[in-house]
């Protein structure tokens, strides 16, 4: 039984057939007459409607999940949760804050787990990126991204899967917020090995994409003072893009907020692909489900 909790559970070869995958225009009806259970101790606008309409693309019926609804570790731990879900659903996506759910669910084999975001990892938005990366340049080996902000869930996720397939990583941070050892060491074993810098010039320079996120994350609102203190100058406005390449797009995961992580000028401009990155989330999702169903 194969399970999708970061972009390194699959190989390079596999991560190209997800991609392709997502690329079918007709996909195949793999689950056909069979529920897909998408639990949500977050919520989330986009992972929601691309993981529901990705489910039905491929003939089945998905059933959205809150977190108080089970309650997990609370009412009932998140084996249990796994186990019950199994009974009714050819797959789980789980979208937790603390990753150790996703592994402890995992480890049972009782049904297919998907994350759908946690605090270590967002792989879905790492492949929805990479699809999207390779629609507008054509390829992603040779390409070099340039990650501004927090080195997140997102970052990792992002350079895992820009690296497995080629292209280059270079990822600038505030002191404090870069990516730590066992995020370095686990993207080494991956083969991928980011530039990294507490300079946005630095790594813009030249750069082929240049993205960002939000600098408080849902679940971080007590340190929005603090890192808005500690980010200043890591916005990006059109003085930024204008030091990576002329043919440079801008990035987002979203939800973007205009005037600080990024200027409205350039994520509502014409180097903008977040609202094509924002789209090939379902088309990466039904990839990354028909993959799995199919394992």
């Amino acid at each position: 039984m194969r399970h999708l909790l970061e972009i390194d559970d699959l190989t390079p070869t596999e991560l190209g057939a997800v991609l392709a995958l997502a690329e079918t225009p007709d996909p195949p009806s793999v689950l056909e007459g069979r529920g897909v259970a998408l639990l949500f101790e977050k919520p989330s606008a986009r992972t929601r409607h691309s993981m529901e309409m990705a489910v039905v693309a491929l003939g089945g019926h998905p059933v959205t999940v809150r977190g108080e609804e089970v309650g997990l570790d609370e009412r009932e731990s998140a084996e249990d949760v796994a186990r019950t879900l199994a009974c009714y659903h050819a797959l789980v996506g789980a979208r937790v804050f603390d990753h150790r759910v996703l592994d402890r669910m995992a480890a049972l084999d009782a049904v297919p787990i998907v994350n759908m975001l946690s605090d270590k990892a967002h792989p879905l938005q790492g492949l929805a990126d990479v699809l999207t990366i390779g629609r507008h340049f054509g390829r992603i080996s040779g390409i070099t991204v340039a990650y501004l902000g927090d080195a997140n869930n997102v970052a990792r996720s992002l350079a895992l899967a820009v690296g497995m397939l080629g292209g280059r990583v270079r990822i600038a941070s505030p002191l404090g917020y870069g990516m730590g050892p066992e995020d370095l060491d686990r993207l080494a074993l991956a083969g991928v090995r980011p530039q990294l810098s507490h300079r946005v010039e630095e790594a813009v320079e030249g750069a082929d994409v240049v993205y960002t996120d939000v600098w408080t994350s849902m679940g971080q609102e007590a340190e929005k003072a603090a890192r808005h203190r500690a980010f200043e100058g890591f916005g990006i406005d059109e003085q930024v893009m204008s030091l990576a390449s002329p043919e440079a797009v801008f990035m987002h995961c979203l939800p973007a907020h205009r005037g600080e992580e990024v200027a409205p000028a350039v994520v509502d401009g014409p180097q903008s692909l977040v609202w094509r990155q924002a789209e090939n989330r379902m088309h990466a999702a039904r990839g990354a489900l028909a993959w799995i169903v199919q394992q």
